[in-house]
């Protein structure tokens, strides 16, 4: 082992941006490097980035920081960043933060094995492709930059070392996003749409179950558009639940990353009709009042919003629906988001996320007047948040005596396992506490709902047959 290269990796921001690490730390297993949890005996460490959000740039300064006084001190020998931040901002890394030795742009990512073998006594980088048209570049600073602004076509994620537990996966179906959101730093990052064709979606999907997940969430910055941008394909999302449907030994499939002005009937009637499909639905509204969604160029208003979610629940019995809204976005009065906090309140969202507005000077949303001040944003978030509380505390009352299937995660404490019915998805909802000392990670158990603590379930096994949930 002592001539591989030990490599640690560090993962930051989304289930999209996960993907893209799980190809990259497969293909430094392939390439024989040894991959590391253990920071203080890797000779690399390599840190995928995400930069949306101003918070999300100020986490990954951080981390690269401490991966740099790590290599200072002598316990590194290179430090390579890739990623979203990367694609978005490589000179301003590059004068904020001296020591990193290569930068991978997101459409660059097969190029993470040379930019982890480096030159510090490796094999030699070939000269690096910066920029449209693949013309070649050295860095003053003596930094390796795989970076290129154009990228015709998906990249596929097969051969992934995944970070998820076995039993569950995400599966991305697209990249890029057309929407043009005026807050969304998306499209200058990612890029225009992209699709996989569906029978590179459904050999990835088999790839994943035969790997043991019997999981998959369906991920895209924009997952109802598939089929629809510049890739076009008779088989539209609808078309594709229906055939991941029946793929072998595939239980679950969750669809994230709605987006509301594209939700067909036809893809509705997919998520009621399919049976592995789970009546569960990630749809970000960001907002209800007519104004903010036009200034936010969301393309829907409230009366169409209201009338989608309607037409979901009645439509889909025992459905989950999960949304995210923006506060403080410029212009906002305090009677707009008096009306969110209600339509928060009469909705009822079985979960719902809250980010304050980041002003992105790139989008057209930073150029806009009356920007609200950070401590306004704050007091809008925790309003929204002590809305959803109430009602989120309220849902989960409602479940206590009820019976339905979970999907076992992990153990948490002997007797007591971590799992997540149909309208919990990982990592972003909240989880079902089941009292049992025979359950493993990946078995689904039938359950009876006996209390609840704060957003989370408690539950009992039982052998009862399960009903369908109703709301």
């Amino acid at each position: 082992m002592s001539d591989l290269k030990r490599v640690s990796f560090v993962s930051l921001g989304c289930a999209k941006n996960l993907v893209d690490s799980e190809k990259m730390l497969g293909q430094l297993a392939e390439s024989g490097c040894a991959i590391t949890a253990d920071e203080d005996d890797a000779e690399v460490t390599v840190i995928n980035t995400c930069g949306f959000l101003e918070a999300s740039r100020t986490e990954a300064d951080e981390v690269i920081r401490e991966a740099v006084a790590r290599k200072r001190n002598g316990v590194l020998k290179r430090v390579v960043v890739a990623g979203c931040l990367v694609q978005r901002d490589k000179e301003a890394i590059l004068e904020r933060i001296s020591g990193v030795d290569a930068l991978v742009g997101v459409n660059n990512r097969d190029d993470i094995v040379r930019a982890v073998l480096g030159t510090n006594g490796w094999p030699s980088l070939q000269p690096t492709p910066v920029g449209r048209g693949g013309h070649t570049k050295k860095s003053k600073r003596t930094t390796d930059i795989y970076l290129s602004d154009y990228h015709p076509f998906v990249q596929l994620d097969t051969a992934r070392l995944r970070i998820t537990p076995r039993h569950y996966a995400y599966l991305r179906i697209s990249e890029g996003c057309d929407q043009k959101c005026t807050f969304c730093t998306i499209p200058s990052i990612r890029g225009r749409m992209h699709c996989k064709p569906p029978e590179v979606v459904l050999a990835e999907a088999r790839e994943l179950v035969s790997d043991g997940a019997v999981e998959i969430s369906l991920i895209g910055q924009d997952t109802t558009s598939y089929g629809m941008g510049e890739d076009k394909f008779d088989v539209g999302l609808a078309g594709l639940l229906w055939q991941l449907n029946a793929v072998d030994g595939l239980r679950w499939v969750r669809l994230m990353y709605v987006y509301p002005s594209v939700l067909s009937d036809e893809m509705i009637e997919a998520i009621a009709e399919c049976e592995h499909v789970c009546k569960y639905i990630d749809i970000p509204l960001q907002h209800i009042n007519d104004k903010m969604l036009k200034a936010m160029h969301r393309r829907v208003d409230r009366t169409t919003t209201e009338r989608l979610l309607q037409q979901i629940r009645d439509r889909i019995p025992g459905v989950s629906i999960r949304t995210t809204l923006i506060a403080g976005f410029p212009g906002e009065t305090d009677e707009q988001v008096d009306e969110l906090v209600e339509f928060v309140k009469s909705f009822r969202f079985d979960a719902l996320g809250v980010f304050p507005y980041s002003l992105e000077a790139e989008t057209p949303s930073g150029r806009m007047s009356a920007q609200i001040s950070e401590a306004a944003k704050q007091e809008r978030v925790e309003a929204l948040m002590s809305a959803q509380q109430d009602v989120a505390f309220a849902l989960a009352e409602e479940r206590v005596g009820r019976e339905f299937e979970v999907l076992v995660d992990e153990r948490v404490q002997p007797g007591v396992v971590a799992a997540r019915h149909q309208g919990q998805a990982p990592a972003v909802d909240s989880v079902t506490y089941v009292e049992t000392s025979e359950a493993t990670a990946g078995e689904f158990l039938n359950v009876r709902c006996r209390a609840r603590q704060d957003y989370d379930l408690i539950a009992k096994p039982t052998r009862v047959a399960l009903p369908v949930l109703a709301r």
